[in-house]
């Protein structure tokens, strides 16, 4: 496919943000002297109805939702990502991706109907306050949350609100209820989840979505891997959904040489438009390798294609979700907003990211594993007559979605009976959270990792587990299920009870790597990264 002249140089996307309402962190606003086209009586017999509802029907009408619901029917006309977003869920959606949020600074788990704090923001109110990793949070104001069956995110909700505004929250810890009372402040949502050497010569960074801070935090991760001796990084997209393109583009741009194309844009009322990096990143001569799964989406996707079809890496896992559609955002003035869908993203190869949407696209994900996609290469559903070459000349695919260059299929022999029990019952994090209030004063200071290996091996995790399900859930494994399970356990075990030391997820991703089925395919085929 021919290019088009006049391609946009990476420099350009960063002075000028890149073509105006394009881009997803862009906010148009719908003036009143808007007008449309030849369709406009079309629009106008909605609102002539919308009015005589309003003037003589029989019963009382909330307007506001039945308008609402006009606007979603209508979108739910065109793609599945062209939607409407009540000011709850815009502002929501929007705060996930600007890189912080107003609140009191804490993560937590609900492994029984109880939020467990797992960690404590520092120097967010929470810390100032008091509040301390496995506190157990009873109230929050005058609304008990504590054994009511609360949804999580209502929780959320309830712990967050405007910067300046203040809060009380009630915990218990060690048996004795403690309120606390805090002014809630801007908190820094981090998308680096992990930054570590896996061996000398081999760093790991997983990323959970881009952000407004997505380019910062990953270059201040590789910088500090670059120094402690990396040559080649396993760059972990998984369950990746995506977010910011323009931040995609920054990460891209570190790993290509000038003149590559990272990924182009095109619709029926947009011209096609390039995106090229600029050759000045500072990882060009580090070897890469991409970890995807069906959750890799949007942002997450582009970066892959570029990889893959730059043949600059190897991408490695199953393949991506495929989504591919450029956004626009149209805000009104009550705080709701439209994304409506303007282009799709095509890799340089000329591949369309973005899958099919038929009347199966909500239930694409569970097909693929009804198919067998999940666990086997050869079932991978392939548009085998959508034949694209990358710059080195290999074949790849399009259909939607990234098909990876190396597949790793999901391991499905490790699931004996006592284990899909225990997953069922959350055992595992439970048991965690429990092995945290007995040993919290040990955890709480661990910040070497070796040290934190050695202290879960001398308290044997493996027994207290096993009494522990047995004791609490009543889940004993059967014969010989005990011994195929303990080695794909142990690892689980180890992560999550390591997450309550200092290291965080570093510790989880670190103790789950030996099982990780997609790293240790990644290891093991260096030798084709690029």
């Amino acid at each position: 496919m021919k290019r088009s002249e006049g391609h946009l140089n990476i420099v350009t996307v960063l002075l000028g943000v890149v073509i105006g309402v394009l881009l997803t962190n862009v906010v148009i606003k719908i003036l009143p002297e808007k007008k449309f086209d030849g369709d406009y009586e079309r629009w106008r017999k909605l609102n002539l109805i919308l009015q005589e509802v309003q003037k003589n029907y029989v019963d009382t009408i909330d307007m506001k939702g039945m308008t609402d619901a006009a606007v979603s029917a209508a979108l739910a006309k065109l793609d599945p990502h062209s939607v409407y977003l009540p000011p709850v869920e815009l502002s929501e959606s929007e705060t996930e991706l600007a890189g912080n949020f107003d609140g009191i600074g804490i993560q937590f788990n609900v492994p029984n109907d109880t939020a467990i704090v797992l960690s404590v923001i520092p120097g967010g109110p929470s810390e100032k306050a008091g509040l301390i990793q496995g506190d157990r949070i009873i109230r929050v104001d005058d609304r008990v949350i504590a054994g009511t069956r609360t949804p999580q995110d209502s929780m959320v909700r309830l712990m967050k609100g405007p910067s300046g505004s203040k809060v009380r929250i009630t915990v218990s810890r060690d048996g004795t209820l403690i309120p606390f009372e805090m002014t809630r402040d801007k908190i820094p949502v981090n998308c680096v989840d992990a930054s570590f050497m896996i061996n000398d010569t081999t760093g790991y960074i997983k990323l959970s979505k881009f952000t407004r801070t997505t380019y910062k935090e990953f270059s201040e991760a590789s910088e500090k891997l670059l120094s402690m001796g990396m040559k080649r990084l396993l760059f972990d997209l998984r369950d990746n959904t995506g977010g910011y393109f323009d931040q995609a583009l920054l990460l891209s741009n570190m790993f290509l040489s000038k003149g590559d194309m990272i990924v182009y844009m095109e619709g029926r009322h947009r011209p096609r438009q390039d995106y090229d990096a600029d050759g000045r990143g500072a990882l060009k001569d580090i070897a890469v390798a991409v970890l995807i799964d069906e959750g890799t989406a949007s942002s997450s996707e582009i970066f892959a294609g570029a990889i893959q079809d730059n043949d600059r890496g190897i991408i490695v896992g199953r393949r991506s979700f495929g989504k591919g559609l450029v956004q626009e955002p149209i805000n009104f003035t009550d705080g709701s907003g439209v994304r409506l869908t303007v282009a799709r993203f095509h890799t340089p190869s000329g591949r369309c990211i973005q899958k099919p949407y038929d009347k199966d696209y909500a239930y694409d994900i569970y097909e693929r594993y009804a198919h067998g996609e999940m666990t086997s290469a050869d079932s991978m559903k392939v548009d085998t007559t959508a034949v694209y070459y990358t710059v080195r000349g290999r074949r790849v695919y399009g259909g939607g979605g990234i098909i990876p260059d190396i597949f790793v299929p999901m391991d499905t022999t490790r699931a004996t009976s006592f284990f899909i029990a225990c997953n069922r019952k959350t055992t595992q994090m439970r048991f965690a959270q429990s092995m945290f209030d007995k040993y919290k004063d040990s955890l709480s200071n661990i910040e070497d990792f070796s040290r934190l290996e050695r202290f879960l091996n001398d308290v044997d995790l493996a027994s207290q587990f096993l009494d522990y399900a047995a004791r609490v859930d009543g889940i004993r494994p059967k014969e010989g299920e005990w011994e195929e399970t303990l080695p794909y356990l142990m690892p689980q075990l180890k992560a999550l009870v390591g997450r309550f030391s200092k290291l965080g997820d570093e510790a989880f991703y670190r103790f789950y790597m030996p099982v990780d089925d997609t790293v240790q395919a990644a290891l093991k085929n260096s030798s084709e990264i690029y």
